[in-house]
C-alpha cells in the first residue's frame, strides 16, 4: 500500500491554518510533512535594468529567491469521436439490452474511435479549446502532461501533442499512467511543478481510448467504456488566488487482480533449437490483453475508498462537505456516483454527471464532464469542486479545487 496526501492553504482568511509547518525536504520533494508549502526556494534570472545595474554576467545572473505561488484552473476543453454507439447497437452483437445496461450502469451511449480518428487528435483538439478559453498562446505553455493509459506510442504521446499544438519553445511533455485516476494525479503534478519549479502554464490532458482494449463479445465490460479527451490549463497565480486547496492520493497493488489489462505473450514459432542458441531467445512478441474486471469488487472498492479520500482532502483543506458547490467523480457507473454522493450527503442537484452520453472514458471523464459543466454555465468562476478519480492499479485520489 502506498499513499500520498497534502494540503494547500485556502485563500479565504478564516480558513487559513494558523501555524504553517516548516519547509523541508520530505519524500524527495520540497514540502512540509503534511503537504506542499507555497513558500519554495527557486532560482530567478535577473532581467533588463536590474541585470545591467548589478553588473552580473550571464553565468552569475541566477540568484536564489523566496517566492510564494498558488495555482488556478483558467481554461478547459474536450473532444470526443464522431462515432456514437448506443445500447441498442451493442444489443446487436452481444446478449444485452438498453434497459439492462442503463439500469445497471446509467450509460446509454458511448463514443468510439474509428476511421481517421486518433487519440492524439482528440487530445490536441481538447487542448486548443482549453488554451483559447484561458487566452494562453501555445508558445507560453511550459509543460504538457498527458494523462493516459492508452498512448499511441509505447514511449508516450505527450511530445506529439506538444508538437501538434505548435509549442515552439519545446516545453517538457510527458505521459502519466494511472488509468482512471490519471487526471487527478495530473492536477497535483501540475501544482508541484508550479509551486516547486517556477512553471507558469501547465496543460493537463486526460485522454483514453479503452475501446481498443475491450473484448466486444464480453457484455460485462464492452457496455462500459468509451473514448474521449479533456484538458485544463493550470496557471501560476498569487497565493491569495490559489485554487487547489487539498488532495489525497493512494494506490494498492493488491487490487490489481480486480481490474487490469496485463501483458501477454503472443504465440509464435517455437524457441530456437539446440544448436547452441539460448533457449527462449529471442523473446516472443508481446501485447496487452483485453480489459479484465471484477465489477462487484471494483464497486465495493470505490464506494468504500472514494468518500474517505474526499473527506481526507477536505480536512487537509480546512473545509467541510457543505463548503463544496459540486461533486465531480470519475464517470464509471451511476450507481457508484450515487453511492458516494449519499455517503457524503451531497444532494443530486450538486453532482455533475454526463456518464449517460459517454460511458467510462477513463482519464478523460473528469475533464470532459468539467468542460461541459463550465460551458453550459452550471459551474461558474469561484465555485468549489470536490473531484475524485479511481480505477485500475488500483489507484484512487481526490482534489479540492476552485474553478477560475
Amino acid at each position: 500500500m502506498a499513499n500520498a496526501s497534502g494540503f494547500f492553504t485556502p485563500s479565504i482568511p478564516s480558513l487559513r491554518r494558523r501555524i504553517q509547518p516548516p519547509i523541508g525536504i520530505y519524500r524527495s520533494r520540497l514540502c512540509s510533512p503534511e503537504g506542499f508549502s507555497k513558500m519554495v526556494i527557486c532560482s530567478g534570472t535577473i532581467h533588463g535594468e536590474e541585470k545591467l545595474s548589478s553588473g552580473a554576467s550571464p553565468s552569475e545572473s541566477r540568484i536564489p529567491r523566496l517566492v510564494s505561488k498558488g495555482c488556478k484552473l483558467v481554461g478547459c476543453g474536450s473532444a470526443a469521436p464522431t462515432l456514437k454507439v448506443s445500447n441498442d447497437d451493442l444489443a446487436k452483437i452481444v446478449d444485452t439490452s438498453d434497459e439492462w445496461i442503463s439500469v445497471r450502469t446509467g450509460i446509454r451511449n458511448r463514443r468510439v474511435l474509428s476511421g481517421k480518428d486518433s487519440l492524439t487528435t482528440l487530445a490536441v483538439e481538447a487542448s486548443r479549446k482549453a488554451l483559447e478559453m484561458a487566452q494562453v498562446d501555445p508558445d507560453d505553455v511550459d509543460l504538457v502532461l498527458m494523462c493516459t493509459s492508452t498512448p499511441e506510442d509505447l514511449f508516450g504521446s505527450a511530445p506529439q501533442i506538444q508538437k501538434a499544438l505548435g509549442c515552439k519553445r519545446n516545453p517538457l511533455a510527458y505521459d502519466i499512467t494511472a488509468a482512471c485516476s490519471g487526471f487527478v494525479l495530473g492536477l497535483v503534478s501540475a501544482a508541484c511543478h508550479i509551486r516547486g519549479g517556477g512553471f507558469q502554464n501547465v496543460l493537463v490532458i486526460g485522454a483514453d481510448a479503452l475501446s481498443r482494449y475491450v473484448d466486444w463479445t464480453d457484455r460485462g465490460t464492452c457496455i462500459l467504456f468509451g473514448d474521449a479527451a479533456g484538458a485544463v490549463l493550470v496557471q501560476a497565480c498569487d497565493s491569495e488566488e490559489d485554487g487547489l486547496f487539498g488532495f489525497d492520493l493512494h494506490s494498492d497493488g493488491d487490487g490489481q487482480r480486480h481490474l487490469n489489462a496485463s501483458i501477454k505473450e503472443n504465440e509464435t514459432d517455437n524457441a530456437l533449437g539446440s544448436n547452441g542458441s539460448v533457449l527462449d531467445f529471442p523473446p516472443k512478441r508481446s501485447s496487452y490483453s483485453c480489459i479484465q474486471m471484477n465489477g462487484k469488487e471494483v464497486f465495493r472498492f470505490a464506494a468504500r475508498c472514494v468518500p474517505q479520500s474526499i473527506e481526507s482532502a477536505l480536512g487537509k483543506a480546512g473545509l467541510s462537505g457543505s463548503s463544496i458547490d459540486w461533486l465531480l467523480l470519475h464517470q464509471a457507473n451511476q450507481r457508484i456516483i450515487d453511492a458516494v454522493a449519499a455517503r457524503l450527503h451531497v444532494p443530486p442537484e450538486r453532482v455533475i454527471s454526463n456518464l449517460a452520453n459517454y460511458g467510462n472514458t477513463s482519464a478523460a471523464s473528469i475533464p470532459l464532464a468539467l468542460d461541459e459543466a463550465v460551458r453550459s454555465g452550471k459551474v461558474k468562476a469561484g465555485h468549489t469542486i470536490a473531484a475524485a478519480g479511481f480505477g485500475a492499479g488500483l489507484t484512487w485520489g481526490s482534489a479540492i479545487l476552485r474553478w477560475g
